[in-house]
């Protein structure tokens, strides 16, 4: 496919008149062509009034075809085959079995809510009968279904530029609701977006769907952002990155005439507690999983465990051996851009400088460019309590061990934390009491809790949660991997008496979808 440097806008192809700009091979430097010109008033414009046209038509669209539909777009990002994963492979330098994955997670997402939506339950369709003989009182006809929430704005991700970027988890399940999508790329991988974009907006056209339901934008800075998160026809955001950005857009969306949500996925330290039975039985195979999970892709996922919680005792050195052993083994990688490779290292002085924090151990540095070597500090808890610095997110390889005297200051350390997306703990048997006391309060913390395993690596299913409580999300009830995630993108509607003949089909009697639906209380396919 040859790339333009073209925003798609509905079904044409715009080159942008803001300030152009163009990928960079992180691992080089190396300037990527083409030019990629940034969208304006007009654009934004044009894209939001596409997107509000389309969506009447697109909501109403039949379970079938919505899920056809996902599945078009899913087989023509695998038609895209390898030349797709050379792009994605220059413009973030990430290795391609890492590429390969992700676009493997990227269509098998899009299929599984292409299920989903044709299975129905996500309509979460109710009835209650009329009961006019009903004593005091009659009851009314009552039926109720969730419908699409309207179009949504989607903002790609920096360090996913496949799973969570056009045709991501936001965009599959905004797009499972019944929403158009207008979506802004992520600006460190335009190539890649261009070419998934094209894959999208293809299969609206194959599908016969209103060319609305889905945009591409281009644009650096901030503008660009706060413009289609302001548009009064933009009903919902999808958003994965930074604090500050995922608080910036959330505060516009707040102060609109007609304030709306916004479903941000923010920073995570992801604690992970190593309890005592677990550090004597296997402390040195913990340091190494550790080290394992912390620099896996230069350490740049969200789930990365940036801190680590431990009460001394036997298995400690064993545990600073195999994290000083697979420390040492592990190689420095180029992270996604210069920005965010600048950005670790000085997170990582801050922290070598602090005087109560050691440098317990450093991977080997290359001098290759935009490289992000692994570092491992600790201090006590004392300190990490008294100093929130000290709990700030370090985006990269590197993660915290903090020494706790004993249980009761390990759960004075837990309690003072922050929302986060995971919190992992490795116990054995004779550790299950102590775990046990301490669930409610991870309940509390975290929105996925893992248990002799390590938080990077999000399964797409059912039961996921990626999301957790404030300031990790900015709603505590959802989550942006999953089929769960299509709850963000719906709302509830009750049609009181309203005739059979306008009734919607997933709300007649005789139950024409087949779904499963809660007739007079009981769950069933009547």
């Amino acid at each position: 496919m040859k790339l333009t440097g073209d925003m798609l806008i509905g079904a044409a192809s715009v080159h942008g008149r803001e300030a152009a700009f163009r990928a960079t091979d992180p691992s080089s430097g190396e300037t990527l062509e083409p030019a990629y010109g940034g969208a304006g008033p007009d654009e934004v414009e044009r894209a939001c009034a596409l997107a509000w046209q389309a969506f009447g038509a697109y909501r109403e669209t039949g379970l079938e075809q919505r899920a056809a539909f996902l599945e078009t777009v899913a087989r023509r990002i695998d038609d895209l085959a390898d030349e797709l994963v050379r792009r994605a492979c220059q413009e973030t330098a990430l290795p391609r079995g890492r590429i390969e994955s992700e676009r493997a997670r990227t269509t098998s997402q899009l299929r599984l809510f292409a299920a989903v939506v044709r299975e129905g339950s996500w309509l979460d369709a109710r009835i209650d009968p009329a009961l006019p003989e009903r004593k005091p009182l009659p009851r009314a006809d009552l039926r109720l279904r969730q419908i699409a929430i309207g179009p949504v704005a989607v903002f790609g991700a920096g360090n996913f530029p496949l799973a969570f970027s056009v045709a991501g988890g936001d965009t599959a399940s905004a797009l499972a609701a019944g929403c158009p999508v207008v979506m802004k790329a992520h600006p460190a991988h335009p190539g890649t977006s261009e070419m998934v974009g094209r894959a999208v907006q293809a299969a609206v056209a194959e599908c016969g769907l209103p060319e609305g339901v889905f945009s591409l934008l281009y644009g650096v800075g901030n503008w660009l952002g706060g413009a289609l998160v302001a548009d009064r026809r933009i009903k919902a955001v999808g958003f994965t990155g930074s604090r500050a950005g995922g608080l910036a857009l959330t505060r516009v969306a707040s102060e609109r005439p007609e304030p709306i949500p916004v479903f941000a996925e923010m920073s995570s330290i992801n604690p992970v507690l190593v309890m005592p039975a677990a550090l004597a039985a296997r402390g040195a195979a913990i340091g190494k999983g550790l080290i394992g999970s912390v620099t896996l892709g230069a350490g740049q996922f969200c789930t990365n465990p940036g801190v680590v919680l431990v009460q001394p005792g036997g298995g400690m050195d064993a545990l600073l051996a195999g994290i000083a052993e697979a420390t040492a083994a592990s190689a420095p990688a180029p992270m996604l851009t210069a920005a965010t490779c600048a950005a670790y290292k000085k997170g990582v002085e801050r922290l070598t400088a602090h005087p109560k924090v050691e440098v317990l151990a450093r991977g080997p540095e290359s001098g290759g460019i935009n490289e992000g070597a692994a570092a491992v500090f600790a201090t006590d808890a004392a300190c990490f309590l008294d100093d929130e610095t000290l709990s700030a997110e370090v985006f990269g390889a590197a993660t915290m061990l903090v020494r706790c005297r004993d249980a009761a200051e390990m759960r004075a350390v837990l309690e003072d934390m922050e929302g986060q997306l995971t919190a992992t703990v490795h116990m054995e048997v004779a550790d299950a009491e102590a775990v046990r006391a301490l669930l409610p309060l991870l309940e509390l913390k975290a929105g996925r809790i893992v248990v002799n395993g390590w938080p990077t690596g999000v399964e797409v299913g059912h039961a996921m949660v990626h999301g957790g409580p404030y300031p990790v999300t900015t709603d505590s009830r959802m989550t942006s991997v999953g089929t769960l995630a299509i709850r963000r993108f719906l709302r509830p509607v009750c049609y009181q008496d309203l005739p059979p003949l306008l009734l919607p089909e997933a709300l007649l009697d005789g139950n024409p979808l087949g779904i499963l639906r809660r007739v007079n209380g009981a769950l069933g396919r009547e």
